[in-house]
Parts: C-alpha cells; structure tokens; sequence
C-alpha cells in the first residue's frame, strides 16, 4: 500500500535531523576552546611583561617590570584564565630556554596542566628596543647641546644574530610542545613603534637610524611569523594590528621618547595592551573547542 504522505514526513524528518546536526555543529563551534579555570602560560619580553604600567605585580622580580595591565592579565580577566605570568624585561630567547642570572628558564613554567601560552620573545636578541633608546637619547642630547656621554652606546648585534633567532624561536616552539603537548601556543609579535616614513619629537632619530630600525623590526617580524608556521602554532601580528598606533600617531599604542613620567621609552601603551589582549580574545573564540 503507498502512502502519499511518507515522502513528505520523511522529507521533514530530514530536515528536522539537518537543523540539528548542523545547530550541534555551531554550537560545537561557539564553546571555547579554553574553559574558565584553564592554565595559561604567558612568556617573554618586556612587549610581554608591560613595564611602566601599574601597578606591577607584587612579588615578582622588580626588573622585570611584570604589570598585572598587561595583556596576559586583561585575557586572563576576560576569559577566567588562571595565568601564570612569567614575563620580564630584557629577556631574550636564552631566558625562555635556560634561565637569566637568578630566574628559571621561563618555559619550566609550562606543563602538562598548561592549555594556553602566549609568547612575545626576540627583540632583545636583535637588540631591537635598546638600540632605539640608545640611538634616541644621543640625538636629542645632541640636539639640546647636552652631553652624550650618559647615553649608553648602542650595541650591534651582529648577522650572527639574525642567523641564530631562527632556530631559537623553533626551540621555544618545541620546548613548549613537549611540556604541554595539548596545549594553544600563540605567538605574539611586536607591535610598531616607528611610523612607517617620517618621524616626529617623540622618535628623535635620524633618517638612516629609523630604516635600520624599521628594518630590524621587519626581520623580526618575519621571523616569528615563520616560527608560528613551522610549530604549527597560532600568530597574533600585533605588527599589523598597531598600524597607525606608533609613537608618533594620534592615537598612540606606543610611548616615545623620553616617555612621559613613570613610563618606559618605546614600550606598549595601556591602549596597546588592552587591543592586543581583545585581539588574542577574538582570535580564541575562532578556535575549535579541543
């Protein structure tokens, strides 16, 4: 016996179990991949670390400037994370890996618990944001008809350098992975200092100094995008994301120099932090839960 209507009711039960799957799939899609309370390992530099914004951290190193303003401390807050903040000023990739003077390797933070980690590293290897305070502070002693000789010399150093920062951000990578080999590693690049042509008060530098820096901060940048690629990890590019944000910008993300009173010359801004953290915030909503 043929029932005229059973094509019609399977044809809605099809429907009906399509809308479903596909309702379970988004909703797959929309949970986070980080549940309130997971383990988030934040290393690096001074990008990282936030000196000059407080108040620092209590009990952690004082050169280390840690802020709890950073952006690790503002996506922990957002996403009830709970954040072990390893970061500190002037580290470079040696520090993540084997340690400083007193400090641990910055890695031995991560472990098998950790679910997130986010790193900002290099730029003191390539002795990038020092070389700029160094180069700064002479031309405008320079420029003022102050002596020089305070001003700390800059440092070059070196195409060995550049040679070597590869490898050591794929050892940062590998170190990561083989602690916390479920976990998101992100890399966080450096955001902008320098406009892209011309210069300002706050960047007293001359023309050649500001494409060398600018040159150096392109390296780096290609860098990092290359070891997030080659680890198979996450890459926040805060070097395009603070376009229009340098120091000399209407809406600064970066201090110049000399930086205002209780700020750190050429370092990230309150602004600059807290759009790099939504950035990271956005960029984890668009991960699959795992």
């Amino acid at each position: 016996m043929r029932l005229p209507f059973l094509p019609v009711l399977l044809g809605g039960l099809f429907a009906l179990c399509l809308a479903a799957a596909l309702s379970t799939d988004a909703s797959a899609q929309r949970r986070p991949a980080l549940p309130a309370g997971a383990k988030y390992v934040a290393m690096g530099s001074s990008f990282a670390a936030g000196p000059g914004l407080l108040p620092y951290v209590p009990d952690a190193p004082v050169r280390c400037g840690r802020s709890s303003r950073n952006y690790a401390h503002l996506l922990a807050a957002r996403r009830g994370l709970s954040l072990v903040d390893v970061t500190c000023s002037g580290a470079t990739t040696a520090a993540v890996l084997t340690g400083w003077r007193e400090l641990p390797p910055q890695v031995e933070a991560v472990d098998a618990d950790t679910r997130l980690v986010t790193v900002t590293i290099g730029g003191n290897d390539l002795g990038y944001i020092g070389n700029l305070m160094s180069l700064s502070c002479a031309q405008l002693a320079a420029r003022l008809g102050d002596p020089t000789g305070r001003c700390r010399p800059a440092a070059d150093p070196g195409a060995g350098a550049f040679d070597a920062l590869p490898r050591a951000m794929a050892d940062v990578a590998a170190a990561v992975r083989a602690r916390a080999p479920d976990a998101l590693l992100v890399f966080v690049d450096y955001p902008v200092v320098l406009p892209p042509r011309d210069l300002c008060d706050g960047t007293p530098l001359t023309r050649e100094q500001a494409e060398a820096a600018r040159a150096v901060a392109a390296r780096l940048a290609a860098i990092t995008e290359a070891a997030a690629s080659d680890a198979g990890a996450l890459l926040l590019k805060a070097s395009e994301l603070s376009l229009g944000h340098d120091a000399c910008a209407a809406d600064p993300w970066m201090t110049g120099y000399p930086a205002p009173t209780g700020a750190v010359a050429y370092h990230v801004t309150p602004p600059g932090m807290e759009a790099v953290a939504q950035a990271l915030d956005r960029m984890l909503d668009q991960v699959p839960a795992r």
